[in-house]
């Protein structure tokens, strides 16, 4: 691997997700951490899995942008959805499965839209990161 263009630092104290807080070196992050309460918790506060949900998500949509740009396609009112889930594993711990929904509006064709979030699947990450150890979705809706 090449030299990083840029490397995150994110601290988390305390508790973790139950009550913890997470900081980012920079100061431009600091949330605290619960449990939802669909999982048993207070909620009220942020979580991992909403945290990796919003930076997939906006990681797609610039791959996204970026594959469009690249085959001159001209986005409009695009949105990129990411729906990251945690469930309890086979092993006793926890697994992370997630589902990727692209609209794309401006009458693009349903075939250019796939085509485009295929495309981004390859390039973006995020996803790249996950290939193969989180069940992965990518969807299009066309407006």
């Amino acid at each position: 691997m090449t030299a990083p263009l840029y490397t995150a630092v994110a601290t988390s104290t305390g508790d973790g997700r139950a009550g913890g807080r997470a900081v980012t070196d920079d100061g431009v992050l600091d949330v605290t951490l619960a449990i939802p309460r669909s999982m048993g918790g207070a909620g009220g506060a942020t979580n991992p899995e909403q945290l990796f949900a919003a930076g997939w998500s906006s990681c797609f949509h610039s791959a996204l942008k970026l594959v469009a740009s690249q085959r001159k396609v001209t986005l409009v009112d695009s949105v990129v959805v990411a729906e990251v889930s945690i469930a309890p594993s086979a092993t006793g711990g926890f697994a992370l499965e997630a589902a990727l929904r692209v609209h794309l509006g401006g009458g693009i064709a349903p075939e250019t839209a796939d085509s485009l979030a295929a495309a981004a699947h390859e390039v973006c990450p995020y996803s790249l990161a996950t290939r193969g150890n989180v069940p992965v979705t990518v969807t299009t809706t066309v407006a």
